[in-house]
C-alpha cells in the first residue's frame, strides 16, 4: 500500500523549470517599471537579464517577459536622456 504519491523526477524538475522561468518573467517586469522612477543603472540591467533568461527558459509568460524586457531598455534610455540633460554621469530631480 502507497500513501503518497510517486513522484515523477522528470515532470517535477521541468514544472519547477518553467515555474522559475515564470517568476523571473514577473520579477523583471516589476524591477524595468520601478526602474523607471528610482535606481536605472541597476534595475534596468538587471530586467533586462532575468528577461532574457526567463525567454531562454520557455516561460508561459512571453509578454510578460517581453515587457521587462522592453522596459529595462527603456530605464537606460531615461537614464541616458536625463545624463545628457544634465550633462553628468548621474542624474537628480
Amino acid at each position: 500500500m502507497q500513501l503518497t504519491a510517486r513522484a515523477d523526477t522528470q515532470a517535477t524538475t521541468r514544472s519547477s523549470g518553467v515555474r522559475d522561468a515564470d517568476g523571473m518573467a514577473v520579477a523583471s517586469f516589476i524591477l524595468g517599471l520601478v526602474g523607471l522612477l528610482v535606481l536605472n543603472v541597476f534595475l534596468g540591467p538587471i530586467a533586462i537579464a532575468l528577461a532574457s533568461v526567463a525567454l531562454w527558459r520557455g516561460t508561459a509568460r512571453r509578454g510578460r517577459a517581453f515587457l521587462g524586457l522592453g522596459l529595462g531598455v527603456a530605464d537606460l534610455l531615461v537614464l541616458v536622456a536625463f545624463m545628457q540633460m544634465d550633462s553628468t554621469v548621474s542624474w537628480s530631480f
